[in-house]
C-alpha cells in the first residue's frame, strides 16, 4: 500500500477522525483540523487540544465539560459513514472474513461495492501483499465507496481497483481464469454470475454470497448445486445479542441485532471433479422467476437511495477523503 495510508494508532494528528464521548454518553465524530473547533450548546472544544494527545485521552471544553477522545474503530466508522447503498453490518463482515478465510496476500473479488464498508474489512484482511478488485454497476455507488475508503485510510490503496460495470462482462476481461482466491457476491441475483465466478476461481477457492431473503437463498443454493462446479453450499445467518452487566444486574439487552442477511458459502471444485451425491429428502424445488420476485427487497417495499441522496453521499464521502489525504501527506511516519 501507499505510505500515505494512515496508521490507525498513536497520537492524534490533523486529518484524523476522532470520536468524542460527552458526560451523557452521546457520541460525536469530527475530523481534526489545525485551528478547528467543535461547537456544542455547552461550549467549544479546540481541535488543537486533541492534536498531539494520545489516543483514549480526556480533553476539556471551554466551559469545563470533559470529553473522552478515541480514534474510531473500523466498526464505528462504517456505521456512521455516508451511504449510497445499505452496508454489510460488522457482524456479517466478520463472518465473511472467517467463513471465506480471507488471508494476507489473497486475490479477492467483491461485487457490488455498495458504500465501501466490506471493502475496508477486506483490504485490512488481505494486507499490502493482497489484491482487491471490486465491481459495481452504478458509478454513484463507486464514488461513495471510494470516498469512504479514502476518508478512513487517508489515501486510495494501491492494491484496490474499482471497476464500474456488470460482473458477468467485466470479470473475465479483468482477471485471468483460475487466478482468484476468494469471491464475495453482494447483489440481487448472484445466480446469474456463477459461471464466470467458477471460471475465475482457483480450485479450492471460496465463493460466498450475501443474500437478503429466504427465496433468494433457496435459488442461489440450487443454482450452485446445478453448476456441478462447487461443493455443496453451506447457508448461515448471524444474530448478535448484547448484555447489560452491572453488579448483579445481569440480563440480555432489550434490543439485539437480528436478521440482516444470509451467508452462503461454497468452494470451487477442480475441473472434472464429481463429488458423491448427498442423500436428501424429497422436496418441492420447482419455482419460477415470479416466485423469487415476490420476495425481493424491492417487492417487499425496501427503499433504495434516491439519485439526489446518492449525489449528496458521494460529495460528503469524497470531501472527507480529500481532507484526510491533504492532512495525511505531511504527517507520514
Amino acid at each position: 500500500m501507499s505510505d500515505a495510508i494512515r496508521r490507525q494508532s498513536g497520537p492524534f494528528r490533523a486529518g484524523d477522525r476522532v470520536q468524542l464521548t460527552g458526560p451523557k454518553g452521546r457520541l460525536n465524530t469530527v475530523t481534526l483540523e489545525v485551528g478547528g473547533e467543535f461547537h456544542t450548546h455547552h461550549g467549544v472544544l479546540s481541535h488543537d487540544l486533541i492534536i498531539g494527545a494520545p489516543d483514549a485521552s480526556v480533553v476539556t471544553s471551554s466551559n469545563g465539560i470533559e470529553y473522552l477522545a478515541l480514534r474510531p474503530l473500523l466498526t464505528d466508522f462504517v456505521m456512521s459513514m455516508p451511504r449510497g447503498a445499505a452496508i454489510i453490518y460488522p457482524k456479517d463482515a466478520a463472518q465473511i472474513l472467517g467463513q471465506a478465510d480471507i488471508f494476507p496476500g489473497a486475490t479477492v473479488v467483491e461485487a457490488g461495492v455498495g458504500s465501501g464498508a466490506l471493502s475496508l474489512w477486506l483490504l485490512r484482511a488481505i494486507g499490502p501483499a493482497g489484491r482487491l478488485v471490486s465491481f459495481e454497476r452504478r458509478q454513484e455507488f463507486a464514488d461513495v465507496a471510494q470516498g469512504n475508503v479514502g476518508a478512513f485510510l487517508g489515501a486510495q490503496p494501491e492494491n484496490w481497483s474499482v471497476m464500474v460495470g456488470d460482473l458477468q462482462d467485466a470479470l473475465p476481461a479483468t482477471l485471468e481464469a483460475g487466478s482468484v482466491d476468494r469471491i464475495v457476491l453482494d447483489m440481487l441475483a448472484p445466480w446469474e454470475c456463477l459461471d464466470v465466478c467458477a471460471t475465475a476461481l482457483t480450485p479450492g477457492g471460496v465463493l460466498i454470497c450475501y443474500i437478503a431473503t429466504v427465496t433468494q437463498l433457496s435459488r442461489v443454493a440450487e443454482a450452485i448445486r446445478a453448476t456441478g462446479q462447487f461443493t455443496d453450499p453451506e447457508p448461515s445467518e448471524t444474530l448478535v445479542r448484547t448484555w447489560h452487566v452491572e453488579g448483579l444486574a445481569v440480563r440480555p439487552d432489550h434490543r439485539m441485532i437480528g436478521h440482516t442477511g444470509f451467508l452462503l458459502t461454497a468452494r470451487r471444485l477442480a475441473p472434472g471433479t464429481v463429488v458423491p451425491a448427498l442423500k436428501r429428502r424429497a422436496s418441492k424445488s420447482d419455482y419460477t422467476a415470479e416466485d423469487v420476485e415476490i420476495w425481493t427487497p424491492g417487492a417487499l417495499g425496501d427503499r433504495s437511495a434516491s439519485d439526489k441522496a446518492l449525489r449528496k453521499a458521494a460529495r460528503e464521502a469524497q470531501a472527507a477523503a480529500r481532507a484526510a489525504s491533504q492532512e495525511a501527506t505531511p504527517a507520514r511516519e
